[in-house]
């Protein structure tokens, strides 16, 4: 498979999972993340699949995403498939009492991490006049819920920014989508709930929740679509999750 993958966010969760099924076909990664220790464990692990490359960098510092991006060597600059995967929740509080701290993480990350990163690789899309681009958004980025706020703002915005660099890139013959999962369980309520495992648990309880590798399968279908065929928006819930607050607990 001579097409180059880049993830953000690739040592745990959805990216992880993808990191891990796009090696088993073969595709070449770039694999991002702001913890090397895991990083270079994944390199490690994956290498005996696929040709791998890791960026240990922040998404939210603007020069250290352009940096990264810019040294990558050979093959591996030639970006064909970008994730933008990097993303996080801090907190559930109303807004009066929201910590602002809470705030710039989340908008920093889900919001000014997934442009710093894109503009980062588009150029060399445009170039070539082809790739394909892939935001991982939430069912926050339809739905409003209470105590969301902050973070059902970013992923509106990420909705937005989708589409926006969907109109603004189509001239180049660049795919951009989305897919917006809805109750995946992944460390992703450990951090909303910094680090109260209990309460992160309690999330999941009494129905069986999405897992990273759904996302997974689902990113790998987009990508294997034939050239002439988008995946533009998908939306992808467990069975027993009817919107953002209504879940099946029976069973």
């Amino acid at each position: 498979m001579d097409k180059t993958v880049l993830i953000t966010g690739a040592t745990s969760g959805i990216g992880r999972a993808t990191a891990i099924l796009f090696a088993v076909k073969g595709y070449r990664l770039v694999l991002c993340g702001r913890r090397e220790e895991r990083l270079e464990a994944l390199r490690s692990e994956l290498g005996k699949k696929t040709e791998v490359h890791v960026l240990n960098f922040d998404v939210r510092d603007r020069e250290a995403a352009f940096s990264a991006i810019a040294s990558l060597p050979g093959p591996f600059s030639e970006i064909d498939v970008l994730i933008n995967n990097a993303g996080n929740a801090h907190g559930l509080d109303p807004i009066e009492s929201g910590d602002p701290d809470d705030w710039d993480a989340m908008i920093d990350i889900n919001v000014k991490g997934l442009l710093y990163v894109s503009k980062a690789v588009v150029p060399r899309m445009i170039e070539r006049r082809s790739g394909h681009i892939i935001n991982i958004g939430s069912t926050a980025g339809k739905e409003v819920y209470p105590k969301g706020n902050v973070y059902c703002a970013s992923k509106h915005a990420v909705d937005a920014l989708t589409t926006g660099m969907r109109i603004d890139l189509n001239p180049y013959g660049i795919k951009v989508g989305a897919v917006n999962p809805g109750a995946v369980k992944t460390e992703f309520s450990n951090v909303r709930f910094k680090g109260d495992d209990a309460r992160a648990d309690s999330v999941y309880e009494g129905f069986d929740p999405l897992v990273a590798e759904d996302i997974a399968e689902t990113l790998l279908f987009i990508v294997t679509r034939p050239a002439h065929v988008n995946i533009a928006d998908l939306v992808i819930t467990p069975t027993a999750q009817a919107s953002a607050t209504i879940f099946n607990r029976e069973g």
